[in-house]
């Protein structure tokens, strides 16, 4: 096996592994927000555009990754330079005009740099945090409920 086929094959690997992060993204994307919106509660549509652009924003990074390992390990030429420079320019465009429609506001006017993936952590803590408080508050409703109803004896009442 020469060396070239071995960088193929990990360009491969990140390729897939670009592919996976999107599709998994996806599929945690819409979980969320269809938990948001049949427990009736609002942002349902907003949870799932950040965390979905997080996603696709991580794919990319991973996809732009795969490119670059590709293209300087094949055979030196303008030809593959030059595709490998255009790819790079769509894919870097489509990823900063996702991360305006994700954060809303310029690249350069943020003042913490956001990478895809950290968008996409940061939706599901959230959710998990909202999942967690909401069912410690049903936890001290049904607490308060049971100690109310609780008959109080004749003997503790004198």
């Amino acid at each position: 096996m020469t060396m070239h086929q071995v960088f193929n094959g990990v360009a491969d690997g990140f390729e897939i592994t670009g592919v996976i992060a999107m599709v998994v993204g996806f599929g945690v994307s819409f979980g969320i927000s269809a938990r948001r919106l049949f427990s009736g509660e609002g942002g349902s549509f907003q949870v799932l555009r950040t965390s979905l652009g997080g996603a696709i924003l991580l794919g990319l990074e991973i996809l732009v990754a795969a490119d670059l390992i590709r293209t300087i390990t094949s055979e030196p030429s303008l030809e593959n330079v030059g595709v490998l420079a255009i790819i790079v320019l769509l894919r870097t465009v489509l990823s900063m005009s996702i991360q305006i429609e994700v954060e809303g506001t310029l690249p350069w006017r943020r003042t913490l740099t956001q990478s895809g993936a950290s968008v996409l952590a940061q939706a599901v803590a959230q959710e998990r945090d909202r999942a967690a408080a909401k069912t410690s508050a049903s936890k001290t409703s049904a607490a308060k409920t049971s100690a109310s109803t609780t008959p109080v004896s004749k003997s503790s009442a004198s």
